[in-house]
């Protein structure tokens, strides 16, 4: 086996919130029981969607829970031209194409239905460039470390857009790009993203990169029964105060792994050193949802 490396890989949309310190500290524990290195990456490819300064605030943040990373921090916006090489490669093998067709056009599908495979169907407006779904590997199973055995049609979720008409990459090339860059060996997510695992798994074996291992944490949900995420307005994570030590008492609870109550008063660095080595992927419920404690 290779030695591990994972990462946390927010988008600086907006700061962390409860969420997403659950997903970072499980991955971070993952990397840290295992000997391995944890690294940090900015998604910043969208930048209509990134304020200034998020991405400084969330760095702010992972230190103030004791989240501390190997090497540099890996921003996604220095790297156009890794991902343009990729997308060459695809349209060489005739994997990647050309599309018009916006989403209004197709509303009344469930998915893109492929109309552009053949060619442009309007020629001389802007395109965005997809992946075919229906060549190549299918069907994509892998083992979740957490949900078990996976087995998708990749035909059935439609061809996922790589580049966007505006010219911004989108978040299935540039995630499977940087995860090879990285040598990422192991990938530790939230549940929403387990559905996006069979395009990067296709794209994944089109380029000839290694697959991780996939770990896919529960959602959090908040009181009214939603994901926490920035679009409903959760609350950011404090970087200072005795909030932090309680937050990051809760998120181990959410993770499932019992941490002793007294914790709860001991700095971050004393209640990871405890969390660390008593890590189990095992002790995780493989519910995908489940209420905020």
């Amino acid at each position: 086996m290779p030695r591990y490396r994972g990462r946390f890989a927010p988008t600086p949309s907006g700061p962390l919130h409860f969420g997403s310190l659950v997903a970072a500290l499980g991955s971070y524990l993952d990397a840290r029981q295992a000997g391995g290195d944890w690294l940090l990456r900015i998604e910043d490819i969208d930048p209509p969607r990134c304020p200034a300064g998020a991405g400084d605030t969330i760095l702010r943040q992972l230190e103030a829970f004791g989240l501390h990373w190997e090497g540099p921090v890996h921003y996604q916006s220095d790297r156009h031209d890794a991902y343009q090489a990729a997308l060459g490669r695809l349209i060489d093998q005739g994997l990647a194409y050309p599309c018009s067709c916006s989403r209004k056009q197709w509303r009344d599908h469930p998915i893109y239905p492929g109309w552009c495979r053949d060619g442009v169907r309007e020629p001389g407006k802007p395109v965005a460039w997809r992946l075919r779904s229906d060549l190549g590997l299918r069907p994509v199973e892998w083992q979740d470390r957490l949900f078990g055995a996976q087995r998708f049609d990749p035909a059935t979720l439609g061809d996922v857009v790589l580049k966007r008409k505006d010219g911004l990459w989108a978040y299935q090339l540039a995630v499977v790009v940087d995860d090879a860059a990285q040598g990422i060996s192991d990938v530790v997510r939230g549940h929403d993203l387990l559905d996006n695992t069979p395009w990067q798994r296709q794209l994944q074996a089109a380029l000839g990169l290694p697959e991780p291992r996939y770990l896919h944490l529960p959602l959090i949900l908040g009181a009214d029964g939603q994901k926490l995420s920035k679009q409903n307005l959760a609350p950011a994570l404090p970087w200072e105060g005795p909030e932090v030590r309680r937050l990051l008492h809760r998120a181990l609870e959410a993770l499932d792994q019992a941490p002793a109550p007294g914790l709860i008063r001991e700095p971050v660095a004393v209640q990871l050193a405890e969390a660390i080595p008593r890590w189990s992927v095992a002790r995780l419920r493989a519910d995908a949802q489940r209420p905020q404690p």
